[in-house]
């Protein structure tokens, strides 16, 4: 792969007295090790990486390899997206001495990074210290993603309080809200500093729904972890059940067949449609819009019906394997005359709602100017997926880091620059066309071959990075093996835990009230945060 000699040749040339690099097994990866004596550096490199080569800070693994050489090991994934490029730091750490220099300093996109990983493995990223995963109650002595860590362990509680912001000031005042919220929400606390109805500061505790699902997957073969994937996040069971399939495929350097990869490609598209729909039926019913909410959720029932037409599952659970998938989404004449007519309809639905909207003058008014996020803010705290396109952030992993079929097909990243409620919902709007339109390209492709799973020759101390394009934003997976082939270490990277800090800016400045249809324009994921 030229681009890769590329950036080997460049990194060894300004960096080489302090790194030895290497390959992955993975053609578009650069695995990059920090030589002990120049841990000092690690903020250094890490700007040079993003600011000179032009990489995008993606996920920080932390990993307990003591019992493969004797130390723990830190793996900085940066993103380079204009050549197709992942650039892996690797950074030893002592295990009498945990703890690196802090990164957030100069990327500011790894702050809650470092937190959990403190919090997991009792690595510090000094001075980067305060809690984030782990509940006022919880011992800061036990760090639960250490090896020797029983999950089965019944943990005695402590005393704790959460460690809010206190804003104090004539007038302030502050509003908890949850963690138990009306109807189906899933927990979280909000801590409101309020001065009458505008807010001043927001602050979350979020994990409460904490799955340990990294955790649970230690000693797994890799053919049980599609089915732990797929309930990292309900919303995107395909996703993220892709993306694991995509880290062993890809460490097994296991090709899948034109037709498989097409598959994936619509069914990745379906799963953007549904959600979408929603997010729109859901933004207009917290702005009191009923008729369109009602159309827009009806839409969304028509997305759901056909996935289960073509799968089997509402939710697309159960069709992702390892080398290909369990089900033909379209091998039927009834599928496909199910899929060409559902879509035909939902096309003229959807722009029939668009209409509705754009023709709301009440509408707009409460969308417009609510809940901005800037692009500098957006840059700067690393936000991705739907959230950072309203913002400006031109970035999308279908176009950046093609898979599944992406590469073979004409799409167009949309963007917004005004970074509101309203960009963030036009934004939405835009993709559902463009999900229209690559599944009738797909249609239209020659695709050969089977989707029928083919064996992945899974080697042993293996590890890559495995991604797609969810409908949230970029979903990425690291897997490592262990000597017999099976999981040793499993990070999962929902676009969720990158933006979470988005909607605690976005909402300053805003009114209380506002605040749900703010919240739900992000519509982030608590269990794909908290896994």
């Amino acid at each position: 792969m030229p681009a890769r000699r590329h950036y080997i040749t460049l990194i060894r040339k300004s960096l080489g007295e302090r790194l030895t690099i290497h390959e992955g097994t993975a053609p578009n990866e650069i695995y990059l090790s920090l030589r002990h004596e120049s841990m000092g550096t690690l903020p250094e490199i890490c700007s040079l990486l993003t600011r000179s080569l032009g990489g995008h800070f993606t996920t920080l693994v932390a990993n307990d390899e003591r019992s493969l050489n004797g130390r723990f090991t830190l793996y900085y994934v940066f993103s380079v997206p204009v050549d197709d490029i992942f650039l892996i730091l690797q950074v030893p750490v002592d295990p009498r001495h945990m703890e690196v220099p802090s990164v957030s300093t100069v990327l500011e996109s790894a702050n809650w990074f470092e937190r959990e990983m403190k919090d997991w493995f009792g690595i510090i990223a000094f001075p980067n210290i305060h809690r984030l995963a782990s509940h006022p109650d919880w011992p800061e002595d036990v760090h639960p993603m250490l090896k020797h860590f029983d999950c089965r362990t019944a943990v005695p509680r402590v005393r704790g309080s959460l460690d809010f912001r206190r804003v104090e000031g004539e007038g302030v005042f502050e509003i908890p809200v949850g963690p138990v919220h009306a109807g189906i929400i899933e927990p979280g606390h909000f801590r409101f500093s309020v001065a009458g109805e505008p807010i001043i500061n927001l602050d979350v505790q979020l994990f409460y729904t904490h799955k340990g699902t990294e955790k649970i997957a230690e000693g797994m073969a890799p053919e049980r972890g599609v089915f732990l994937a797929e309930r990292i996040s309900g919303d995107s069971s395909f996703a993220h059940a892709l993306a694991y399939c995509h880290a062993i495929e890809r460490m097994s350097t296991c090709t899948v067949t034109r037709r498989t990869a097409a598959a994936r490609t619509m069914l990745l598209e379906l799963e953007r449609l549904y959600n979408h729909t929603g997010d729109i039926g859901a933004i207009l019913l917290d702005v009191g819009f009923a008729a369109g909410a009602a159309a827009a959720f009806e839409l969304k029932e028509q997305f759901l019906r056909l996935n289960e037409i073509l799968t089997g599952s509402r939710l697309l659970r159960g069709i992702a394997a390892i080398g290909g998938n369990r089900r033909d989404p379209a091998d039927t004449p009834l599928k496909r005359e199910a899929l060409a007519e559902t879509l035909a309809q939902g096309k003229k639905s959807f722009e029939d709602l668009v209409d509705l909207i754009m023709s709301s003058s009440s509408v707009l008014d409460r969308l417009e100017t609510t809940g901005t996020l800037k692009h500098a803010d957006a840059y700067r705290l690393g936000i991705t997926g739907i959230a950072g396109r309203a913002s400006g952030i031109d970035r999308d992993y279908r176009r950046d880091h093609p898979h599944c079929a992406y590469a073979d097909l004409a799409f167009r990243v949309h963007t917004c620059s005004e970074g509101d409620v309203l960009a963030r919902l036009n934004v939405r709007a835009a993709e559902v066309r463009e999900s229209f339109a690559l599944i009738g390209q797909v249609q239209l492709q020659e695709s050969t071959g089977h989707t029928r799973p083919v064996r992945a020759a899974v080697p042993h101390l293996g590890q890559a990075l495995g991604y797609v394009e969810g409908w949230r934003g970029e979903i990425v997976h690291w897997v490592m093996t262990d000597r017999e082939g099976k999981l040793f270490r499993w990070k999962i990277t929902d676009p969720s835990f990158h933006n979470w800090r988005a909607v605690k800016v976005a909402v300053r400045d805003n009114i209380v009230p506002d605040f749900p249809v703010i919240n739900k324009s992000f519509n982030l994921s608590y269990s794909g945060n908290d896994r």
